[in-house]
């Protein structure tokens, strides 16, 4: 049996682990080549963890198992009939790959809501591009700042707005406002970070919806004392250069503020090929692209094909990866109870929490009835999520970094690089001006203006 697992991420790692030794052809197909433990992205962008202790090339990861092939490509043509999938490499040329088992774990990207020129100035949270982007865009903010005179400007370039008061958007906001009030507080000359403002913009009542209320409620009080500044019941309209623009949902006139970085992590939806499987195989979906499947997480006339984790449309399924981890090990029960000639079993839930990360000392964790904030909830928060680290090495690494940061209020994992003048796919500014500089064949220009 031939089994093709699309993407690298928590659902496809768990079903292709759960089949490694077994007697089936595993074919695990990723854009990056590499898992990453997305949960922990915002602490790669605020320079706490580096990028190794938060992934890990899918090759190492499966070496042991020699019936599990790793390869590069992105998904983008599916043929149900014939029971291929044609894939794209990096330089745009295009492989095809047989099945006789489709398992689509391709997760989501974020969402603007049809207004994509957001992206330009707000960037998501969603792989490791994304959480270097943010570094650079957040730590080269204060080094622009200390170019400039006190002033309007200046004040744009130290103050941060986040869309989203889910756990992403909590936990940057509070690890922005956390690196400039403590780590940076001391290495400037001409500005003080602790003046740097941090906006969070959400369309509820309050942050973290998906928490009980009294958890939110505690939160909502750790950001505040942190200098977070929360504006509830708001959406953003409009991002540009200068800043974003508020609608208040229950009227009034919009309001500007000017922040030169804007961090997006207000929805996510599906990535292209999981709305264009659901077109060709004729499958239902709602308006964030997940697809509707059975029982046992396949696809309606199509056995041979599930779908899993966040594109997993049913039963109100979380978004989490804890989701996407049992609904892997699911399928690859589905196929081990097929090659014993057993029936498939339905597959079922089971929540085992949230938790969410706020500042140093101050985190939540809610599972079932046991609610935990505060510095236990820190405690907590930190052990739940490297148990679910991959990789032994991993695991060490990390709790070994996290420890110190107990000790010591350091964040060792800063560096930003700024691309070279000179080379068009490299800029060495990240904004829509870019396209007024010379070419790279004209006389270089004397940037020592800041």
């Amino acid at each position: 049996m031939r089994v093709l697992i699309i993407g690298g991420g928590f659902g496809g790692l768990f079903c292709a682990r759960r089949l490694g030794g077994t007697d089936v052809d595993v074919t695990l197909l990723d854009r990056a080549a590499g898992h990453l433990f997305q949960p922990l992205l915002y602490q790669c962008a605020t320079g706490t963890l580096s990028l190794g202790q938060i992934s890990r090339p899918l090759r190492e990861e499966f070496a042991r198992h020699r019936n599990v092939t790793t390869l590069l490509g992105e998904a983008i043509d599916i043929h149900p009939q014939s029971r291929q999938l044609t894939a794209r490499r990096p330089d745009e040329t295009t492989f095809t790959l047989d099945y006789d088992v489709l398992v689509v774990a391709a997760g989501m990207q974020q969402s603007y809501f049809g207004k994509e020129h957001f992206a330009q100035w707000a960037p998501g949270m969603k792989t490791l591009d994304d959480a270097l982007h943010i570094r650079q865009r957040v730590f080269t903010a204060f080094e622009i700042a200390e170019t400039l005179p006190p002033g309007p400007e200046r004040d744009g370039w130290l103050t941060f707005a986040v869309a989203g008061g889910g756990p992403t958007g909590v936990e940057l906001a509070g690890q922005i406002r956390e690196m400039a009030t403590r780590t940076l507080a001391h290495e400037f000359h001409s500005i003080e970070p602790k003046d740097a403002r941090v906006l969070l913009f959400d369309g509820g009542e309050r942050v973290l919806k998906a928490f009980a209320p009294e958890l939110g409620e505690k939160a909502t009080k750790s950001l505040q004392k942190l200098g977070v500044e929360l504006h509830m019941g708001v959406h953003v309209t409009d991002v540009g250069r200068e800043g974003v623009t508020i609608s208040p949902k229950a009227g009034g006139p919009d309001e500007q503020y000017t922040a030169r970085t804007v961090l997006w992590t207000a929805g996510v939806e599906a990535v292209p090929f999981a709305r264009h499987i659901a077109k060709v195989l004729g499958a239902e979906s709602d308006r964030s692209g997940r697809i509707a499947v059975e029982k046992d997480l396949s696809v309606a006339g199509y056995p041979e094909i599930f779908v899993i984790g966040d594109l997993a449309g049913r039963d109100n399924l979380p978004g989490v990866a804890e989701n996407a981890m049992q609904g892997g090990l699911h399928v690859a029960s589905c196929i081990r109870r097929e090659l014993a000639g057993k029936p498939r079993r339905p597959f079922r839930y089971r929540d085992l929490g949230s938790a969410a990360y706020i500042a140093r000392r101050q985190a939540l964790l809610q599972v079932g009835p046991i609610k935990v904030a505060g510095f236990f909830g820190w405690l907590a928060w930190g052990f739940v999520h490297i148990a679910f680290l991959t990789g032994v090495r991993n695991r060490f690494s990390t709790v070994t970094t996290w420890m110190t940061t107990i000790a010591r209020e350091s964040r060792s994992h800063r560096a930003f690089m700024l691309g070279a003048t000179g080379l068009p796919d490299q800029h060495y500014t990240w904004t829509v001006w870019d396209a007024l500089t010379p070419a790279p064949s004209e006389a270089p220009v004397d940037r020592d203006d800041g």
